[in-house]
């Protein structure tokens, strides 16, 4: 029997979007249980707290740009000042990121104006290649098409999902890694840029089986939203959530 999962939107919007909340999703197991939320920008934090009244337990983060992990800072705060008794947290990085990340959050003896604590004492760092293990889940990490090379990763799981995170087009990718029945989570606002995908970009690079299959985030405003639509695409708002395509058979766990 396939595994229920499900995958909910904390946020959609793009850096200056603040109002529509920081991109970032949780998969969910059986009964909404949160497994893994994807990227942590200051906003998705308390939008964590408030959907499943608890702080998450494991995280995978696509790239070091502050609206994705900002807040990762005060997830620290709120594990050493307020909640000490909480195991460290799972946070999975792509192995490229790993001393980005670190220069950006971690680098500094008095995250606590005392002293005395690091920032990875209350994170268990995991860095991950193509491939990483995640409540009997085995996921699968991408390079995407965001800025530098190797600067920033989308995340899916076979036969389920695939998350693009920031990206321009990757169409190889996508047919790679979305090539059975997959729903795909992808950056899209209504104008493009070197950096992100826009609307018109779209029919230029996906073929349209592929198009029906795609959810888009990460959008400038609510009004951007509805033009996508108007275009026929499927568009994710804050606290939308999608069940998740049951295309191949149960998940494979490890063995013994």
């Amino acid at each position: 029997m396939q595994v229920e999962l499900n995958l909910t939107f904390l946020g959609v919007g793009n850096a200056s979007a603040q109002e529509l909340g920081n991109a970032s999703v949780v998969l969910e197991g059986a009964a909404g249980a949160p497994l893994l939320q994807i990227d942590c920008g200051p906003l998705a934090l308390p939008a964590f707290e408030k959907r499943y009244a608890m702080l998450p337990e494991a995280l995978f983060i696509t790239h070091a740009h502050l609206d994705h992990i900002g807040g990762l800072e005060n997830l620290f705060y709120r594990l050493a000042c307020e909640r000490p008794d909480l195991a460290p947290v799972r946070l999975y990085v792509p192995a490229a990121l790993v001393a980005r990340l670190h220069r950006r959050l971690a680098d500094d003896a008095f995250k606590l104006a005392e002293g005395g604590s690091n920032f990875w004492d209350r994170f268990q760092l995991i860095p991950v290649g193509e491939r990483f293990w995640h409540a009997d889940h085995l996921f699968d990490v991408f390079a995407v098409d965001h800025h530098e090379y190797q600067s920033a990763f989308g995340i899916a799981l076979a036969g389920r999902f695939l998350y693009t995170g920031d990206t321009r087009p990757i169409p190889q990718v996508l047919a790679r890694f979305a090539g059975r029945g997959e729903r795909v989570f992808h950056d899209c606002a209504l104008r493009g840029s070197p950096s992100h995908t826009g609307a018109a970009d779209l029919p230029k690079y996906y073929p349209a089986e592929l198009r029906r299959r795609l959810v888009l985030y990460h959008y400038e405003s609510a009004r951007a939203a509805d033009l996508l639509r108007a275009h026929g695409y499927a568009v994710a708002e804050s606290g939308s959530r999608y069940p998740l395509p049951s295309a191949l058979p149960p998940t494979l766990r490890r063995a013994g």
